[in-house]
């Protein structure tokens, strides 16, 4: 049952959708900021493709909010601003990495000492920060194939504004549902084969409310700390395995590459519609468990985590596998 108070405040995420889908539609045809995403030893696609979509999303996401009755912290907007400013210049000019993280960092930590340092000590407050700066960074890894970064941030917003919802939180739900909407109205243009991507624009602030709305949902009893980590668990899985992988056989991890198990599995023919299915279907299972898993007792919510830990990674050793027969062949 709705309350009848929330009625005015539903159409949030329809006109965040409405805005979104006007202004993607907008950038897909227009050469003021036709910024082309040209092909490179990263990229899975092979003609340019205009890469400024993300700052519709955001101008979807921003503009919505507003229509909701909530004050988010100061840090956030800032914070969303800062990132969307310093990655659009990337987009277009190109910003040293040095420079990016040290944006990325002085936002994350002041996101985090703004809002845990007083109450939970400046250990959680540090590992916050560090969960932040990774989260940013992650969002943008694994943007790198149609559909599927649009996807999973309809599904793990979905996972979050339902969380919100089921446990009374209306209003922090409305948020989640404007970015969901917004995603939505991403992926019609989006999807494969795709007529723009987001960009760092788009994936950067994307990856900062993906972790700031995660901490903001356990500081208002929305749901457990570790929820987010597993609505999320195929992003994060992915790009930190491939990370460490990269790490120890000493590559320079800032340089473009193609080794993240979704690049591959296009790269294996599996395809971008296929391989974005397959990350909709296992971010779906994952969500739908964290969702049912954080109203049972802590044992369950253990057997559920061990559980996931297990699938992954049997899917990443036997992909492995494959990977290496594949190119010994």
């Amino acid at each position: 049952m709705i309350s009848s108070s929330l009625i005015p405040f539903i159409i949030a995420p329809l006109f965040a959708f409405m805005v979104t889908m006007s202004l993607v539609w907008w950038l897909t045809k227009s050469n003021i900021l036709k910024v082309l995403d040209h092909p490179n030893d990263r990229s899975l696609h092979t003609l340019p493709v205009t890469r400024t979509g993300g700052l519709g999303m955001l101008i979807g996401i921003l503009i919505s909010w507003m229509l909701l009755p909530t004050a988010l912290p100061l840090p956030l907007w800032v914070g969303v601003s800062l990132l969307a400013v310093i990655s659009l210049v990337d987009d277009v000019f190109s910003v040293p990495v040095w420079l990016r993280l040290l944006i990325h960092g002085a936002v994350a930590a002041w996101f985090s000492i703004a809002l845990l340092a007083d109450v939970h000590g400046w250990m959680v407050t540090a590992i916050a920060t560090v969960a932040i700066i990774w989260m940013i960074n992650v969002y943008n890894f694994m943007d790198g194939s149609d559909g599927l970064t649009g996807g999973m941030t309809l599904i793990g917003f979905t996972c979050y504004g339902l969380a919100a919802w089921l446990v009374g939180n209306e209003i922090f739900a409305l948020l989640n549902f404007c970015i969901v909407a917004v995603a939505a109205a991403f992926l019609f243009f989006n999807f494969h084969p795709a007529r723009i991507f987001m960009g760092d624009v788009g994936a950067v602030p994307l990856g900062f409310l993906a972790a700031v709305f995660g901490i903001l949902g356990w500081l208002n009893g929305s749901w457990l700390f570790w929820l987010p980590l597993l609505v999320f668990s195929p992003f994060v899985v992915d790009a930190s395995v491939t990370l460490l992988k990269r790490c120890l056989r000493k590559e320079k991890i800032w340089h473009a590459h193609r080794e993240h198990y979704y690049q591959r599995l296009v790269q294996s023919g599996f395809g971008h519609t296929r391989t974005a299915l397959f990350g909709y279907m296992l971010m779906l299972i994952a969500g739908i468990s964290a969702l049912w898993a954080v109203r049972q007792d802590v044992v369950i919510q253990l057997g559920v985590g061990v559980i996931w830990c297990s699938v992954y990674l049997i899917m990443m050793l036997a992909f492995d596998r494959y990977w290496r027969c594949r190119n010994s062949g």
